[in-house]
């Protein structure tokens, strides 16, 4: 995925999250986590669909597809690791919340990966 997804990013990581949370994921699950309006989740479900990543089943219950795992897992991870990173650094936990946010979409692969081997010692 490039950068100029990062709405699409943010989308499979809520699924991926409210998947974890709620025994079904509908819209209006993710309208409400993301607080964003229905039709808005809405249009990005229907992108999504068409690009294989979710599906979307006849009673509006929406899945991850393998691709679409993979890219949520990516980023959930990002996310995950750079907020604890920078919360340990000291920065404030929103803050570092709201940066790890940005970041996770910019950062390349090699990028994460020499940061991630560095903090954990290796």
């Amino acid at each position: 995925m490039t950068h100029s997804n990062e709405s699409a990013e943010n989308y499979l990581e809520a699924i991926l999250v409210l998947s974890q949370r709620l025994p079904v994921v509908r819209s209006i699950d993710i309208a409400n986590y993301l607080n964003f309006s229905k039709p808005s989740v809405s249009v990005a479900m229907k992108n999504l669909r068409s690009k294989e990543y979710i599906e979307v089943s006849d009673a509006g219950f929406i899945t991850l597809t393998d691709a679409g795992k993979e890219i949520a897992d990516t980023i959930y991870e990002r996310h995950t690791f750079l907020s604890q990173w920078l919360i340990s650094l000291g920065v404030d936990e929103q803050i570092a919340v709201d940066d790890a946010c940005r970041l996770e979409h910019q950062i390349s692969p090699e990028s994460f990966a020499a940061i991630k081997a560095y903090v954990n010692g290796k």
